[in-house]
């Protein structure tokens, strides 16, 4: 992975052969790193179910029954 593309990476530890195999970043940008991946997971599950039909109470609760 090209260093450009890591712009939030402060120093990179690479192997014998140069290839990135940790980076030391901030932890102010490391715990904004972890709030992005939050809201990316979130909202690619909020994708994923946005064409089905809303269950009333009594259907969703059957259906955690199963």
């Amino acid at each position: 992975m090209e260093t450009k593309k890591l712009p939030f990476a402060k120093e990179f530890i690479t192997d014998s052969k140069g290839h990135i195999t940790k980076i030391i970043m901030d932890f102010n940008d490391y715990q904004r790193f972890l709030d992005w991946i939050e809201d990316e997971g979130l909202a690619r599950a909020m994708n994923e179910v946005k064409n089905e039909v809303p269950l009333n109470l009594e259907d969703a609760l059957k259906e955690l029954e199963k």
